[in-house]
């Protein structure tokens, strides 16, 4: 009876040994490395708002000139840009963003509500769900004559450059063409808006939700 029970695990064992070699390494395939984060995304990633911003002084009529973006939408209507204005209110924690813009030769006012957060010069756009939050950055200001805007939703991003009238300097245009180029986001990407034709008055009002990146 021993000599059978002796048998029968050999014969388990020999059969044991000779699993099939796919078998074996199905068993015990080691997981692959995470693939390495491109500069453009850990520049991403690192993004924080200007030193020492105050959102208070953000107050009031902005025009938009250049973006930087890789929106499809945008991509997709790139030669048919409209001028653009945006108006800041901060009241409390609540900064009220009214944009003006045409839609269809329309004069559209979009409004949309960001919420001051813990981190200075840094706001926050609640979307439906959690894949259309989007976090507002105010990366570097004067309050008098430029800002430069970024908006991150989903680990990709968006640069405005707005002025407090229709141009800025050349040298503020290169900076954020530069800075632009650390996200990946080349002159082919960049675009600029028209500083004529802005809407005087509206004629329709939409309370937009966050689900494009584009203005």
């Amino acid at each position: 009876m021993i000599r059978f029970w002796l048998r029968l695990f050999f014969v388990l064992a020999w059969l044991g040994f000779w699993e099939p070699a796919e078998a074996r390494r199905a068993r015990f395939k080691p997981t692959p490395p995470k693939p390495k984060k491109s500069e453009a995304e850990q520049a991403i990633e690192k993004l924080a708002p200007g030193q020492n911003i105050n959102i208070d002084q953000m107050s009031g009529k902005w025009y938009l000139l250049t973006v930087a973006s890789r929106c499809k939408n945008l991509l997709e209507s790139g030669f048919k840009l409209e001028s653009t204005t945006a108006t800041w209110t901060v009241t409390g924690d609540k900064v009220s963003v009214s944009t003006v813009r045409k839609l269809n030769f329309e004069c559209w006012e979009i409004k949309q509500n960001y919420m001051r957060t813990k981190t200075p010069g840094q706001l926050f756009l609640k979307g439906k769900r959690p894949a259309e939050n989007v976090d507002i950055m105010v990366l570097e200001t004067d309050y008098s004559s430029y800002a430069t805007v970024v908006f991150k939703k989903a680990g990709k991003i968006t640069m405005k450059l707005y002025g407090r009238s229709g141009e800025v300097p050349d040298n503020i245009v290169d900076k954020f063409e530069d800075r632009a180029k650390t996200f990946k986001l080349g002159l082919d990407v960049i675009f600029q808006y028209p500083d004529y034709g802005f809407c005087e008055s509206t004629e329709k009002v939409l309370e937009r939700e966050p689900t494009l990146l584009q203005p």
